[in-house]
């Protein structure tokens, strides 16, 4: 009678919906995974991720840190790793701030730059990610002078040289203890300072671009969700509309602002795996090689899931930290 009785409590129901649904997922997964196992026993394909200590045979072409084709696949997939977060954090930080910049037009009393600002989101929000890749990488680098005679520019005391090789700044160098950025041509390669490789510049300059595009639409729909009675009130005390903007406006948008902003920064993060179109040695692409010299594709496969899992609860946490920040402070 009891457990008639608690089956007309919603709760009660509730709680038992939820653990059925639970049930049937751990039975579905257990139904994959042995039929997974049978199947790689069935041809003779060893499981286990052993491989990970074996040397991987192979090398990278970009690498921030130190890396030889007799290193292990661990150290491999972590040179991938770094590459992703690299691209991904420099992606991110640009899109933020020209998201910010285009939504800030799109509403601008100057009918040129809202012409303009609203062409640039057309454009770009409207043009797969996958072919701006390709254009950036095919169309644009083929444009680039060649390494003996490269494109010499300046930025205050610094000086940039760009090419088919790449991009080369000034980079710090813990051997002389300073920056070094006078590069020189060795062996029709540019030497001193830091190379981004063209791979890195037409991922890079895709992801930003496109992700732009989207977080401009975040930022418009958050600033015209401040009441107008807000902007009126500042220019009643005299300010500007850049002041009134910076000090009143995205402010109080940033509540609108962040949560769907959280999600084009976890977009972006996963739309970086499409440089293995391009030949950047991301996680996905080491993870590609790694998988046709080793045949542990399930292995592979799993840790690249379980890596960007991870990369996008770390972001999803850390823009709900801060969004629950602002919500406070409003």
């Amino acid at each position: 009678m009891e457990l008639k009785a608690s089956l007309y409590k919603s709760s009660y129901r509730a709680r038992l919906y939820q653990v059925l649904v639970l049930v049937l997922i751990f039975l579905a997964l257990g139904l994959v995974i042995f039929n997974t196992l049978t199947n790689m026993h069935q041809r003779g394909i060893q499981g286990g991720f052993g491989f990970l200590l074996d040397p991987a045979g192979f090398d990278i072409s970009e690498s921030w840190i130190p890396f030889d084709s007799s290193d292990s696949y661990v150290m491999a997939f972590a040179v991938g790793l770094v590459n992703t977060l690299r691209v991904c954090a420099l992606a991110i930080t640009t899109c933020t701030i020209l998201g910010i910049l285009l939504g800030i037009g799109r509403l601008s009393p100057n009918p040129l730059v809202r012409f303009a600002c609203q062409v640039y989101v057309e454009i770009f929000r409207n043009i797969p990610l996958l072919i701006q890749l390709l254009i950036w990488y095919v169309i644009v680098v083929e444009s680039l002078p060649e390494t003996q005679n490269p494109l010499h520019l300046f930025v205050g005391d610094f000086h940039i040289f760009l090419s088919k090789e790449g991009l080369t700044v000034p980079w710090f160098s813990s051997e002389v203890g300073k920056f070094l950025q006078s590069p020189f041509i060795t062996d029709d390669h540019l030497s001193g300072g830091a190379t981004l490789s063209p791979e890195f510049m037409a991922l890079y300059t895709g992801l930003s671009l496109y992700t732009s595009a989207f977080a401009s639409e975040v930022v418009r729909a958050g600033l015209l969700s401040v009441d107008k009675g807000q902007i009126e009130a500042g220019l009643s005390l005299g300010l500007k509309r850049w002041q009134i903007t910076r000090l009143i406006v995205l402010p109080k948008a940033l509540r609108v602002i962040i949560p769907p902003m959280a999600n084009q920064y976890l977009n972006l993060i996963k739309n970086s795996s499409l440089a293995v179109a391009i030949g950047y040695p991301d996680l996905v692409n080491i993870s590609n090689t790694t998988l046709n010299q080793t045949g542990h594709a399930v292995e592979c496969v799993l840790i690249i899931m379980v890596i960007y899992l991870i990369i996008s609860l770390i972001t999803s946490t850390s823009m709900n930290a801060y969004n629950k920040r602002v919500m406070l402070r409003g």
